[in-house]
């Protein structure tokens, strides 16, 4: 019985997590976890998963939640990042699932790591802002990092067993979005309705806008570069519209392997939450006489420059990747706000960029400071474009 504490469970992953757990309750229970402001998403997994520990995002979420738990009827209840902190270094813990949106989710994610905690990591963002810290914390600990996302899972899953320098390349593939054929002119007209329609998967808002964007990409390239110890040149992208191959490795023989599946989210977190072993599925299984052809083509970095952006902000180095990745945050919630066209959402990430003098990666401290100066210049430029 493996004992998990859940950073996000009311979001995508973590309500995917949760159904992973409620499908094997003979492999895993509940022991914390953190939430946002949807406390009425919270209190339904509290009832049926029982956790002992549970952390909101302010004292607001907290107290309400209370009133849905009085007296001493449910979990103990903490908020803001120290009960985010406190659920990830919860003692009863035996894997951590990192699931917050954003960089929100770095602090807690390390407080997992300081506490010993292997981490089933869906968070890319801690990589990108900070991935030599995070990784460096790792290594200290002894923590195994083993990754949600079902392209770094895939990843992850080829190179087992295989000598590292052996790789030559990995290759990441992108379902492209739900703009994969428009035009330049017809993306300057795209409404948030339109990019959170995708294709493929069933996603939280901010993910689905960056996959429309192809930063998400960008943000996984990042993430494979430091995740599995490459120069991020030898991370390439194929857009792959069926999302069946997940990703593939290349090795220095000319042998690629690759990891195939639906698209699911569940089979990416089951593999995480039990490594190294598999766990049955109840879900569709995959038919390629069905899915008939798999197809292959190169990005367009000029229709969408958020993935260019990426591998400029890797080459750069330091402090770089997590000005993008506050930018980016903050042009992401102009444009779902009706602030912000689509393709504002790369042109405000790279003035960002263009406005920082990046730095050697130090400590947490100077992340999150560089993190905080890159949204408030982001939303500086976003109200002065009014």
């Amino acid at each position: 019985m493996k004992r998990l504490a859940i950073l996000g469970s009311t979001g995508s992953i973590g309500q995917s997590t949760l159904a992973v757990v409620a499908a094997h309750p003979e492999d895993f229970t509940v022991a914390a976890l953190a939430a946002g402001h949807n406390v009425e998403a919270l209190t339904e997994q509290i009832r049926r998963f029982r956790p002992a520990l549970v952390s909101v995002q302010d004292e607001a979420a907290a107290r309400k939640l209370q009133e849905y738990f009085p007296g001493n009827t449910g979990p103990e209840i903490l908020w803001g990042p120290a009960g985010a902190r406190a659920v990830a270094a919860y003692p009863a813990a035996d894997l951590v699932l990192s699931a917050m949106v954003g960089a929100v989710g770095l602090e807690p994610t390390l407080a997992a790591i300081e506490a010993g905690k292997p981490v089933a990591l869906a968070n890319k963002e801690t990589l990108v802002a900070a991935g030599s810290l995070v990784m460096a914390a790792a290594k200290e600990r002894g923590v195994p990092l083993i990754p949600v996302d079902s392209e770094h899972s895939a990843i992850f899953q080829a190179v087992h067993g295989q000598r590292r320098e052996d790789v030559k390349k990995l290759w990441l593939t992108a379902s492209g979005g739900p703009f994969r054929t428009w035009s330049r002119e017809r993306l300057a007209q795209a409404t948030p309705a339109q990019a959170l329609k995708h294709p493929n998967w069933n996603m939280g808002r901010k993910i689905t806008i960056d996959s429309a964007t192809l930063m998400n990409k960008a943000l996984e390239v990042i993430e494979a570069s430091v995740l599995f110890s490459l120069p991020v040149d030898q991370v390439e992208v194929y857009i792959h519209p069926q999302s069946i191959i997940h990703s593939l490795v290349e090795f220095v023989d000319g042998s690629v392997l690759a990891q195939l599946g639906v698209p699911d989210m569940r089979l990416p977190i089951a593999y995480a939450l039990s490594f190294p072993r598999r766990l049955p599925t109840s879900g569709a299984s995959l038919d390629l006489g069905q899915v008939a052809a798999l197809t292959f083509e190169a990005p367009d970095v000029e229709r969408f420059p958020g993935l260019k952006l990426g591998y400029e902000a890797a080459r750069t180095g330091g402090t770089m990747p997590a000005v993008l990745n506050a930018a980016n945050e903050v042009a992401v919630a102009a444009f779902l706000e009706g602030r912000l066209t689509f393709l504002g959402i790369p042109r405000m990430v790279a003035e960002t960029m263009e406005a920082h003098s990046p730095e050697p990666l130090r400590s947490l401290s100077q992340v999150l400071q560089v993190h905080a100066w890159a949204l408030q210049h982001a939303e500086r430029l976003i109200h002065s474009q009014k």
